[in-house]
């Protein structure tokens, strides 16, 4: 987030020139040896859960510590006992990989987690929501925590992946520190102005997202570069829809030489173009609706680029119509029916700086990126589903690669 197998990103990100913002996947040179070919990830075996007891979420604990309920993945709480299930695979040149999250597992996270399974012999998962990527006005209160269906979920996955003999390797521990372990001396807080021990990626992380959102981009390098020190991970997954943390996760890894391969696994959607999103459980019913705005602002925008427009006034005008549209007919709709919305912003950005364009340039293609508020619905009813936590302001992101032509 690597030439033959490795490579797991889509020839149209390639054919984009991608390689200095990030988005296709770089050959490094591992600073561990890599192990021999691919091998049968070991299984698990049930006589190691003798003498295992229950604690009181019903998660097992062994002498090795606590445990997903009716599995032998362990719940890693602490960097110490995280680095010291870490090290024995060091000196067994096992491949480990990394999914991180903040938890609130869709099938987004699913997708990277079968994708490290079948690259690496041990997979790592973190659970993690880091206050430092959410602003002082954001939702960090009422952000999903859905710990125990979460890790429920794994040990379903797990068995699967054990279960599939085209897999290299299985979810192998879950990483979920407290805040204390993650800052410890001391979380510096969210504001712009804070002081402490931060990674900063600029200047990427001032633009777009970063400059309606400044101290994400921050939080997130911040959060990251502390996972790949604990975790130490021959590779690290993380999704397309959130691209421009993509660029940056890849720019502090070519910039601070971290011996971890990034992985930039394909953008998951609904049915009907949703982006997926563990914030999309804040919209209810009503809002749900119109969420799909965004998705095809960006679908009609790509439609004018392969129409052979390249002019961003055109690209962009295309995307523009159909949120304007789309606004209108909510407008003439009853307050306790409509869903309103407004957009943050919509651009159109160069594949290796994320700088927005004045022209798309045919022969590397561009990155269509969008992001809109949803507004908290007006005269909500009786019984409506407003979604999680009374349903507040939901900011939904997106973006669509457009291929050289």
């Amino acid at each position: 987030m690597i030439a033959g197998n490795y490579n797991r990103i889509s020839r149209f990100a390639l054919k984009a020139g991608l390689a200095s913002c990030g988005l296709t996947v770089l050959k490094l040179v591992a600073f561990r040896p890599l192990p021999p070919p691919l091998s049968a990830a070991p299984r698990r075996s049930a006589s190691r859960l003798n003498g295992a007891s229950r604690n009181s979420t019903g998660r097992r604990r062994t002498m090795a510590g606590e445990t997903i309920p009716n599995t032998r993945i362990p719940i890693l709480r602490s960097v110490p006992s995280l680095r010291s299930w870490r090290r024995p695979y060091m000196v067994n040149q096992r491949i480990v990989g990394l999914v991180p999250t903040m938890g609130a597992l869709h099938k987004g996270h699913i997708s990277l987690i079968r994708q490290a399974a079948r690259e690496c012999h041990e997979v790592v998962i973190s659970i993690y929501v880091n206050p430092a990527q959410f602003g002082i006005k954001e939702d960090l209160a009422s952000y999903p925590v859905t710990f125990d269906s979460d890790v429920a979920e794994l040990a379903r996955l797990d068995r699967e992946l054990v279960d599939d003999g085209g897999n290299l390797g299985h979810i192998s521990a879950v990483f979920a520190p407290t805040t204390a372990d993650m800052y410890p001396s001391g979380f510096p807080g969210q504001e712009v102005d804070s002081t402490g021990s931060f990674v900063t990626i600029t200047p990427v992380s001032n633009i777009l997202e970063g400059a309606s959102r400044p101290t994400f981009f921050r939080g997130v390098a911040t959060v990251c570069m502390k996972l790949f020190n604990a975790v130490q991970p021959d590779r690290a997954y993380f999704g397309q829809k959130d691209v421009q943390q993509a660029v940056v996760i890849r720019k502090m890894e070519r910039d601070f030489l971290l011996p971890t391969e990034i992985v930039i696994g394909p953008t998951m959607r609904e049915q009907d173009g949703l982006a997926l999103s563990s914030r999309n459980v804040y919209l209810g019913t009503r809002r749900r609706a119109v969420a799909t705005v965004l998705s095809s602002a960006l679908q009609a925008a790509e439609k004018a680029y392969a129409s052979g427009k390249t002019a961003t006034s055109a690209i962009l005008g295309a995307a523009n119509q159909v949120a304007s549209r789309e606004l209108q007919d909510q407008l003439a709709l009853k307050p306790k029916e409509r869903a309103l919305f407004e957009v943050d912003y919509l651009a159109l950005s160069d594949p290796e700086t994320m700088e927005e364009v004045e022209a798309a340039d045919p022969s590397k293609g561009a990155i269509l990126t969008g992001a809109i508020r949803m507004l908290q619905v007006q005269d909500p009813q009786e019984g409506e589903d407003l979604g999680h936590s009374g349903g507040p302001l939901v900011r939904l992101i997106d973006n669509i690669i457009l291929q050289p032509r």
